[in-house]
């Protein structure tokens, strides 16, 4: 009887302690009803050069976003309306960042051409794609990145692009 109650504790305990798919895991997706509708930031539209690929871990490796074949010079675009959060550089690093409410796209590296404050609409250009800190280099391609909250999203989602499915454990380690 006891050892019963003691496997029945210790289920519930891991239970409450492990988390779920959605509640906040570096791979947790928005519903597909749920993605706004949004435009390419690069026109036209660009080549894939390295796809999304969301780390297992919160700080863990991969790649948190898209990046797309451009140009030097080419204007960047929002892909969704919104606010202007960031617009300078981080490490060096030229970023863009546009808030949408719930979720935020970022774009790197690029020179703004908006400033903190500033509200954009879907395609307006945020600044120019440059070459310093690309993916690409010595090529310049747009790296792409969409966020809800701390949760990496498949930028591609954006425009409609086919994402493959990818199937989750129940629970994470």
């Amino acid at each position: 009887m006891v050892r019963i109650r003691l496997v029945i504790l210790v289920a519930a305990i891991l239970v409450a302690v492990t988390p779920h798919p959605g509640a906040g895991g570096a791979r947790a997706a928005l519903p597909a009803a749920a993605d706004p509708v949004g435009t390419w930031p690069l026109a036209p539209e660009p080549a894939l050069v390295r796809a999304f690929d969301p780390p297992e871990l919160v700080y863990g490796s991969g790649h948190r976003g898209v990046d797309l074949l451009g140009s030097p010079a080419q204007p960047v675009r929002a892909a969704l309306p919104g606010l202007v959060t960031f617009a300078g550089s981080i490490g060096g690093k030229r970023v863009v960042v546009v808030d949408h409410g719930e979720t935020r796209t970022t774009y790197e590296p690029v020179a703004a051409s908006v400033r903190p404050g500033d509200v954009v609409r879907a395609g307006e250009r945020v600044g120019w794609l440059v070459v310093p800190f690309s993916h690409c280099y010595p090529a310049a391609c747009l790296h792409w990145g969409w966020r809800r909250g701390k949760v990496y999203l498949d930028p591609l989602r954006l425009v409609g692009e086919d994402v493959p499915v990818r199937l989750l454990p129940l629970w994470r380690r």
